[in-house]
């Protein structure tokens, strides 16, 4: 899998750039001895600041050549558990290429042995050690460990409330026998079975369960040519089957360009980004998961008066366009070095020009990204960009700002 995890790496330390460090005083600690462990996986936890009462855990599972460090500082998951209060656990994989196996007979049934029953015990571990709420546990991965989400969702779904696999193959997939790890006809994208046939592998992991399933969010880009498209229709088909629900969509919208979400019932949510490739996870994206896990209610999010920064957003329009001047201003004790600006445009508005960063897409939720000249925003500092518009009418502005992730008050 040593293609695939370059790949997603270097998407990610791109990603890492845009995300910046954690403003948390919290850090990412390593925890050993929390279990049974029979592949030797390493752990390391985040713990915010402030946690929910009992706190939700999410389990968030790197992709082939990276890390548990990695995973924490490329994604935008740590950012959201300060602003919503969950624990993130980062499991490191320890085999050769830092791929998980979701392969072997042992990883693809509960209990058998290999990595799942090491990422269990680091489950098992946090809800005692932090009376963590057993029945808000979730998973989500990118490419090698969206496959690992896959597979966690079979082998224990009893453990998982929900999961989201970014540029995955359905359970089951890459199954081999021969020792080997990588399955090429499965990551080409040629097994193709029907949907009894996917449920009834996914069933088989936990033979004679009858309790609730986990719901399921799918994210591929049509252009993937590491774990091919193909493999995205196969992940529904398993999923929509072992829900007992229709493969045929209940809903189909597109939150912002090139993103087509389709909905099978509650249980099944599934995004096909066009024009993607393999790597696909983008600022923005976690959020997404964060709301469909539901770990948005009840947390503990940043009071506006304690924003680390604030944002003025004027509009001046006519007829059917408008400008928008936008301030952002650090209010933090830190500098900003490098920085991305997340809103969502009202509907009926598209971006047809900015100045001082880049916005992309160009309708609905929008990223505004530094330019080379000011990357840099001090503590106690201001910028100003700004943007030019079409509307069909609504010319207001936008209701609420992150910045690198971070919640920002409004004025």
């Amino acid at each position: 899998m040593r293609t695939l995890g370059v790949l997603v790496a270097a998407a990610v330390a791109m990603l890492t750039m845009l995300i910046g460090p954690n403003a948390s005083a919290a850090a990412l600690t390593e925890v050993t001895d929390f279990g049974d462990n029979p592949s030797g996986l390493r752990m390391h936890l985040y713990v915010p600041d402030q946690v929910q009462e009992t706190p939700p855990v999410l389990l968030a599972v790197h992709w082939c050549t990276g890390s548990g460090p990695a995973m924490y500082s490329g994604t935008e998951f740590a950012r959201l558990a300060d602003r919503y209060g969950f624990i993130v656990i980062y499991p490191s994989a320890t085999r050769s290429g830092n791929c998980f196996d979701v392969s072997s007979p042992q990883a693809l049934r509960r209990g058998g042995g290999s990595d799942p029953v090491g990422l269990k015990s680091m489950v098992d571990h946090v809800l005692q050690r932090y009376g963590g709420d057993a029945s808000r546990v979730f998973v989500t991965g990118v490419s090698s460990g969206a496959m690992m989400t896959n597979v966690m969702l079979a082998d224990y779904p009893d453990v998982f409330a929900a999961g989201a696999a970014f540029a995955g193959v359905p359970d089951g997939c890459f199954a081999t026998t021969d020792g080997s790890g990588w399955n090429s006809a499965c990551a080409n994208g040629t097994v193709l079975k029907t949907p009894q046939e996917w449920g009834d592998i996914a069933r088989s992991a936990y033979p004679g369960y009858n309790g609730p399933r986990p719901r399921v969010q799918l994210w591929h880009g049509t252009e993937d040519d590491t774990l091919r498209y193909p493999n995205f229709g196969e992940e529904i088909d398993q999923w929509t089957n072992v829900h007992g629900v229709s493969t045929t969509p209940t809903s189909t919208d597109h939150p912002q360009q090139g993103w087509t979400r389709t909905r099978y019932g509650d249980k099944v949510e599934a995004y096909s980004l066009q024009g993607v490739g393999h790597n696909l996870m983008t600022t923005g994206m976690a959020q997404h998961t964060i709301e469909f896990f539901g770990l948005d209610e009840g947390g503990t999010p940043t009071p506006p008066g304690d924003s680390p920064c604030r944002v003025t957003y004027t509009v001046n329009a006519w007829n059917t366009g408008l400008v928008a001047s936008i301030t952002i201003t650090n209010t933090g004790t830190t500098p900003v070095n490098g920085w991305t600006l997340a809103f969502t445009l009202p509907a009926g508005q598209t971006i047809t020009s900015g100045w001082g960063a880049t916005y992309q897409p160009t309708s609905g939720t929008v990223d505004a990204t530094n330019a080379s000249y000011n990357a840099s925003i001090p503590a106690g500092g201001s910028i100003g960009i700004g943007l030019q518009a079409t509307h069909t009418g609504n010319t207001g502005g936008p209701t609420a700002f992150t910045l690198n992730g971070t919640d920002c008050a409004a004025t």
